[in-house]
């Protein structure tokens, strides 16, 4: 490992497998019953509607099982931090590839043929298993930490496009948290401001000063879900900040120019 970087966070596999399989079932559970005139409602996410962003949720689960029926990578080039940076060019890929293979069936169907599909593929593959993937190979330990950041943001979409409570699994929100504070490390690397999001975060991040004891001098702490929706673009800066969702304090504790990291 090269001086000064950091050792790459390490996640509990029993738990981010279970997290993965509880988020996803819970979306499925809160969106199977919804009327026509409920999937039909607009989204915050460009022209989808709530029924389409359901089959991209349904297409999350069902696109693991999809690579992992593929042969195997030779070699991990991709960590979890890495992902949210790598997808942006794929996006239109993505949507059309989700579209491609879940049209044609009622929207409940599609999701428990893909969590079937996703329960089976996990059950028979460990998490060092390299995955071919169109952003490049990542092993299935790390892919499936990104699919909690996937899950768990999604779910979100769908609670305030559809005014639903779809509960999000602790352990899901906490994976999902922490990799996106550790792609906020990642991309402004250094140690002069400290992002705190409790109860599950804290980062360095921005070349500067670096703080070593006592009341860091440039401190920025939030809410989970508030930091999720920034990381993501689906809340800015100054708006969070004029909400008091977002605390910032110290010259150098200005992330708006580093945020979105990926929408």
């Amino acid at each position: 490992m090269a001086p000064g970087k950091k050792k790459p966070r390490t996640y509990d596999s029993a738990r981010t497998r279970a997290a993965v399989t509880a988020q996803f079932a819970h979306v499925a559970d809160a969106v199977s019953g919804l009327s026509a005139e409920e999937l039909a409602r607009p989204t915050h996410l460009g022209a989808w509607t709530v029924g389409e962003l359901a089959a991209h949720i349904a297409w999350i689960a069902d696109s693991l099982a999809g690579s992992l029926a593929r042969p195997p990578a030779a070699k991990a080039v991709l960590g979890a931090a890495a992902w949210p940076f790598a997808t942006a060019p794929l996006a239109g890929r993505i949507a059309e590839a989700a579209t491609e293979t879940l049209s044609g069936a009622p929207l409940p169907e599609l999701l428990e043929r893909a969590a079937a599909r996703m329960a089976a593929a996990l059950a028979e593959h460990r998490d060092d298993r390299v995955l071919d993937l169109w952003i490049g190979a990542m092993t299935l330990g790390d892919f499936l930490v990104t699919r909690t950041v996937e899950l768990v943001v999604h779910t979100d979409d769908l609670n305030r496009a559809a005014g639903l409570a779809i509960p999000l699994d602790r352990q899901a929100l906490a994976a999902c948290v922490r990799l996106l504070a550790d792609a906020l490390a990642d991309r402004a690397p250094g140690g002069s401001v400290e992002v705190r999001i409790p109860p599950f975060a804290v980062v360095q991040c921005v070349a500067g000063p670096r703080h070593t004891r006592g009341t860091p001098p440039n401190v920025v702490e939030t809410d989970p879900l508030t930091w999720i929706r920034l990381a993501t673009g689906r809340t800015a800066w100054a708006g969070a900040l004029a909400d008091a969702r977002v605390s910032a304090s110290g010259e150098r504790a200005d992330l708006a120019g580093l945020l979105p990291l990926m929408r």
